[in-house]
C-alpha cells in the first residue's frame, strides 16, 4: 500500500491549524507527579488545548507551533483510547514520553511522526 495513505501533510496542516487557533494550558509542568499515580513523573510539560474537548498535549523544550507527532494511547483502566499531540520535543524528550506512557501494564502508546507527503487523493479544497 502507498505510504501516503498512512501519513499525509494535509492531516498535519489541519492539526497545526487547530493548535494555532487556541492556547495550550499546561496542567502538569515537567517534573510534576501524576495526580493519581505518584510514581509517574511528567518528562515534559503536559496539558491540553483550550476550547477543545480536552485534546492533550506534551510540550517539549523547543519553541514551535507545529505538531511533531501524535501518540495514540490505549488505556484498559479507563477503557479509553486517546490521541495526544507532541510538540517541540527533541529525540530524547520524545523517547522519555514513550517511556512515561508505556511504563505500566494498563496503558500503552504508539508514536506517529509527522509526514510531509501531499498525496493527490487527499486534495479536497479545490
Amino acid at each position: 500500500m502507498d505510504k501516503n495513505l498512512f501519513n499525509n501533510g494535509y492531516f498535519w496542516q489541519k492539526i497545526d491549524s487547530l493548535v494555532l487557533s487556541t492556547s495550550i494550558i499546561i496542567s502538569q509542568p515537567k517534573g510534576s507527579h501524576h495526580a493519581k499515580y505518584l510514581n509517574m513523573i511528567y518528562p515534559v510539560d503536559y496539558g491540553y488545548l483550550n476550547d477543545t474537548d480536552a485534546i492533550k498535549v506534551f510540550k517539549g523544550s523547543r519553541k514551535t507551533s507545529k505538531v511533531d507527532a501524535i501518540m495514540v494511547v490505549g488505556d484498559i483502566l479507563k477503557r479509553d483510547l486517546e490521541v495526544k499531540l507532541i510538540m517541540g520535543c527533541d529525540e530524547k524528550e520524545t523517547h522519555r514520553i514513550l517511556q512515561f506512557i508505556n511504563q505500566t501494564d494498563y496503558q500503552k502508546g504508539i508514536l506517529v511522526k509527522r509526514g510531509n507527503e501531499l498525496p493527490d487523493w487527499a486534495i479536497t479544497d479545490l
